[in-house]
């Protein structure tokens, strides 16, 4: 019982503000907010068990910067989907029920990889030598955590217009896949180096963003 709750509490703070939160907040504008839940909930006990289980030896084959490097340009990829939005014209309006759920799960999945959730329940599985009670643990925690980044974005869709949450949507995801960029290739290149990649990443997304917005 004491891994679960050590595992619960230290998600539960370390969530709070966190990209995955505001990631909820920002789902829960877009789609409804139970189908959000399930994908959060679906990422997060495959990501962490998958990090309780292997993590170690995943770090081994694939390097942690390059995993976070492509979580980061991920987040890039997500904002101009957000502002492409679900259909263009021509496409099928059905859509799947699935959709939401797959949709969500990816990019919490993604969100997840290399994060200090994902690290955190690595170190407490070794040192609590129960890994089903710290998957337990963290799994709720990030769901407590994220309902309530759900529950605001409900608040935020009731009373601010779709097309406004739309690009507030678009410049989280952007915002955290540039930051998390700027972390990664800071650690590895030089200040200018890193400034003219990051400004031709800036500049392609700009003219991608506006392409997309002008089709709408």
């Amino acid at each position: 019982m004491e891994a679960f709750i050590a595992s619960l509490l230290f998600v539960v703070l370390a969530e709070m503000g966190d990209k995955t939160q505001l990631l909820a907040m920002a789902f829960a504008t877009k789609y409804k907010a139970h189908k959000v839940l399930i994908a959060v909930f679906l990422a997060t006990i495959i990501n962490h068990a998958l990090a309780a289980g292997t993590g170690r030896l995943l770090a081994t084959i694939i390097p942690l910067d390059i995993i976070r490097l492509v979580a980061a340009l991920s987040f890039i990829g997500f904002g101009l989907w957000t502002i492409r939005g679900d259909k263009l014209e021509g496409e099928d309006k059905k859509g799947s029920r699935f959709g939401p759920i797959l949709t969500v799960g990816i990019a919490f999945f993604i969100a997840e990889m290399g994060d200090k959730t994902q690290l955190a329940t690595i170190s407490l599985a070794v040192e609590y030598h129960n890994t089903f009670m710290v998957l337990m643990g963290t799994t709720l925690g990030m769901i407590i955590a994220d309902a309530i980044g759900i529950i605001i974005g409900i608040v935020m869709h009731k009373h601010i217009p779709e097309k406004a949450i739309k690009w507030v949507a678009a410049t989280i995801f952007i915002l955290f896949g540039l930051i998390g960029t700027y972390e990664i290739l800071s650690k590895k290149l030089e200040l200018p180096y890193v400034v003219c990649i990051l400004v031709i990443i800036i500049i392609g997304t700009f003219l991608a963003a506006k392409k997309i917005n002008a089709k709408q």
